[in-house]
């Protein structure tokens, strides 16, 4: 039978969970197109695109493919990170994709 965690383990369960959740991600929409964002769920997210209830730029863009993704352990890291990308050229942008 499992141990009970302490009140202080599960506080580093959360802690440990909390780290990285903060995902900035490209697509690429079938129109060849590329595009930044942020987010905490990256799956989630790209879901969202394809369905029509994302970005307004990738609305009729569909479908998109997860070209590449980067995990940061805050929002305002991970958001640094996405206007870094927003202004690279296409050409830089694409040496970053899987």
């Amino acid at each position: 039978m499992a141990k009970n965690k302490s009140k202080e383990d599960l506080k580093k369960d959360q802690a440990e969970k909390k780290e990285n959740n903060h995902y900035i991600y490209i697509i690429e929409c079938s129109d060849g197109s590329l595009y930044t964002g942020y987010t905490t769920d990256v799956e989630r997210r790209v879901e969202e695109h394809n369905s029509g209830e994302g970005a307004k730029y990738t609305r009729g863009r569909g479908p998109v493919k997860l070209r590449h993704q980067e995990a940061f352990a805050s929002r305002s890291l991970a958001q640094k990170r996405e206007y870094q990308i927003k202004q690279l050229p296409r050409s830089q942008k694409e040496e970053l994709l899987d």
